[in-house]
């Protein structure tokens, strides 16, 4: 198979179309939490901004500066992440990363429309930006648990 068959499998129609189409662009106002990641390779950034409601991500915003592996990823993140717990990112990002680096199974529900992404396996260099959504949510979970700690 030759490199140019290997990106146009890459950015396959579905990828693109979730690159073009992600939900809960932009900020929250008064967000519970809020992180931004940045791949250093490529310089892809996600900022999350969250609200947390009885351990679950009750608001969600992002703002999504990447390629289209990492916006792809941001859509499928933004569709489901709402409802979602800690353990439940944590586990979507770990099973994410296995895919990517391991040739590990599919996400799990709510999170497996991320398989669109397997073919990003054999691309080391945007493993860090088609994560980036998750690691930005885990770590805005973690500041919004780390305020309502120290407000306590």
């Amino acid at each position: 198979m030759s490199a140019e068959t290997d990106l146009i499998k890459l950015y396959s129609q579905r990828i693109l179309a979730l690159a073009a189409d992600i939900p809960h662009l932009g900020h929250l106002d008064a967000p519970d939490g809020s992180a931004r990641k940045r791949a250093p390779l490529c310089g892809s950034t996600v900022t999350v901004d969250l609200i947390i409601a009885d351990g679950r991500i009750s608001d969600f915003a992002q703002d999504v500066k990447a390629c289209a592996l990492g916006q792809a990823a941001a859509a499928v993140v933004g569709a489901n992440i709402i409802g979602c717990t800690r353990d439940q990112v944590q586990t979507a990002r770990d099973q994410l990363a296995a895919m990517l680096k391991q040739g590990g199974p599919d996400p799990h529900a709510p999170f497996d429309g991320l398989q669109v992404l397997g073919p990003a396996r054999d691309y080391k260099n945007r493993h860090a930006s088609i994560l980036l959504s998750l690691e930005a949510t885990l770590d805005a979970f973690d500041a919004a648990t780390a305020t309502s700690a120290s407000s306590a």
